[in-house]
């Protein structure tokens, strides 16, 4: 007879989620077992398959959960229908504030996607497109040397991406750096400052 789901049963996905996270960046996905991240979440291995079926979904469950805030950050931006330069500010305001929070899902997203299957690898791969093809139009949108060429177009996008993701590896929040100072670096090294 099948379990049936607890009433914190998304609360505690998303509990395993943070932890597996924490676990991958810190030991690669093949380096953590499940043995390992049940004994990380305080659970036995039988009650960690009554949330995740494999250790791959779990995998996938700590990239899409980071993927999924950037594709929001994305597309709020870009529904607010503002200036392309005001657009693209709020966007690399928006990532770089979601990449402080989430320095392990970001570890993950960059150095584990070959270990999910097929199916669940081309669900983030589309979503990461997604955030570099939105990135790329505002980029175009303030760049007209850029228009009709999208191969430079698409390098210029990810010279941006290159730039910003690998904050995780040297940034510290409680540094004296903030992040917003960060985000005006980026900017003004693009030449695409907005604001004063």
């Amino acid at each position: 007879m099948a379990r049936t789901q607890a009433a914190d049963y998304e609360d505690r996905q998303i509990a395993i989620v943070d932890k597996a996270a924490d676990l991958f960046a810190k030991r690669g996905f093949t380096g953590a077992s499940i043995a390992d991240l049940a004994t990380a979440c305080g659970t036995s291995k039988a009650l960690f398959y009554h949330y995740f079926p494999s250790k791959e979904d779990i995998l996938y469950g700590v990239m899409s959960s980071h993927i999924d805030q950037l594709v929001e950050d994305a597309d709020k931006v870009v529904a607010e229908h503002g200036a392309p330069e005001v657009q693209f500010e709020q966007l690399i305001r928006a990532f770089l504030r979601h990449y402080v929070g989430a320095a392990s899902r970001q570890k993950v997203l960059l150095n584990e996607l070959a270990h999910l299957p097929d199916d669940l690898r081309e669900k983030i791969v589309s979503k990461q497109r997604h955030v570099i093809d939105v990135t790329q139009r505002l980029l175009v949108a303030l760049t007209p040397s850029l228009r009709g060429d999208p191969a430079r177009a698409r390098v210029q996008t990810m010279l941006l991406f290159g730039m910003i993701n690998w904050i995780h590896t040297w940034y510290d929040p409680q540094g004296p750096v903030k992040i917003e100072e960060i985000a005006d670096m980026v900017l003004q090294t693009l030449g695409k400052k907005a604001s004063a």
